[in-house]
């Protein structure tokens, strides 16, 4: 079973940078997509950026051009680099990795890590 570990949360001033980290056990090769997810205090949790297993991205409108996600496929992780903080930016941070039944011939998978607090404010 594959388990996710997010680190690299904190406080940063609106402005700043931030990067995230979500470790992979398990091989990362076996999962088709991998994704950041955030949740703001009393709001739904959405979608900020994916990667398949190819290397093609997506972002949410919100992100675009000053978050990057990217998935380093020797080292088990995912990293998302956040630019360009701000306040409306907060929220816990979640990885998420999934793979749809019948993918390298491998079971479905849809796990989650714990979660990571970004926090954006002077």
């Amino acid at each position: 079973q594959v388990q996710l570990v997010e680190s690299g949360g904190g406080l940063v001033q609106p402005g700043g940078s931030l990067r995230l980290s979500c470790a992979v056990s398990g091989n990362i090769f076996t999962i088709y997509i991998m994704a950041w997810y955030r949740q703001a205090p009393g709001k739904q949790r959405e979608l900020v950026a994916d990667v398949s297993s190819s290397g093609n991205t997506k972002y949410t409108d919100s992100v675009k051009g000053r978050f990057t996600i990217s998935r380093d496929n020797a080292k088990n992780t995912l990293y998302l680099q956040m630019n360009t903080l701000k306040p409306e930016d907060t929220a816990v941070y979640y990885c998420n990795a999934n793979r749809p039944a019948g993918w390298l011939g491998l079971n479905g998978l849809d796990a989650w890590g714990q979660g990571t607090l970004v926090t954006v404010s002077s």
